[in-house]
């Protein structure tokens, strides 16, 4: 029978990490600039795709509305 997860163990060994802690705030950044824009909302279900993979770029042209099936599918 599997153990569940150790959600401690996982967040110190990866997303308390600082690069992890900048990636995440990059994407929490885009996400706000989508808000802004009246892109997304809050609990409309979408995720804010990066289309070439980089958090770091926020240009618009950069930046699309997905389902987030469809995002997190992506690899």
């Amino acid at each position: 029978m599997p153990t569940g997860r150790n959600y401690k163990k996982e967040y110190r060994d990866f997303h308390a990490k600082p690069k992890q802690k900048k990636r995440r705030a990059q994407r929490n950044a885009s996400r706000a600039k989508m808000v802004k824009a009246g892109r997304v909302s809050k609990g409309d279900g979408k995720d804010v795709d990066h289309k070439d993979r980089n958090t770091a770029n926020q240009s618009s042209k950069n930046l699309k509305v997905t389902t987030k099936k469809a995002n997190r599918s992506r690899k």
